[in-house]
């Protein structure tokens, strides 16, 4: 498992989502904007429950500067169904992802206690219009993750510099 360095391709991923085509296929969906993919623990994490809603919170400003948002875990289809629900996220919201996969595919840390259901720790990645990271948050655990005025703040940046 290697982390994604910067410049670097995200690869493709194809998970079952809510909303939209019913099929989260990344990077495809998030092409021609800048992108944001969130990895997330689980329904059950408070910390991830806050990241999630605060980019719904962000939309507007998002959307201002021409950014799409996708998020995935492994949670199961009603599980995600009841969050996204709950905190009316209208941005495509992957479930049933295979930790290993994933970890394999961009780098993202697993938990790894015995006995427990494997699932993807906070992972944060911002994408550029063509699909390459421009940055990627890992966390190892239950703190650490990416935020909505982080990223907002580094489009405006990368918009006037760049």
């Amino acid at each position: 498992m290697t982390r994604l360095s910067n410049g670097q391709h995200f690869p493709e991923l194809r998970i079952p989502a809510i909303g939209g085509s019913g099929t989260l296929s990344l990077p495809d969906d998030l092409a021609g904007h800048f992108g944001v993919v969130l990895l997330y623990r689980g329904s059950w994490c408070p910390y991830c429950n806050a990241q999630l809603a605060a980019f719904r919170r962000a939309a507007d400003t998002l959307l201002w500067l021409n950014v799409r948002v996708a998020a995935l875990s492994v949670d199961d289809e009603e599980t995600t169904r009841a969050l996204v629900e709950k905190h009316r996220l209208d941005f495509p919201v992957g479930y049933g992802a295979d930790a290993g996969e994933v970890a394999e595919a961009t780098g993202a840390y697993v938990n790894d206690a015995p006995g427990e259901r494997r699932y993807l720790q906070s992972t944060g990645f911002v994408l550029a219009p063509d699909g390459t990271v421009i940055t990627a948050v890992y966390s190892s655990g239950a703190i650490g993750r990416l935020v909505p005025d982080d990223v907002a703040g580094l489009v405006r940046y990368l918009r006037d510099h760049g």
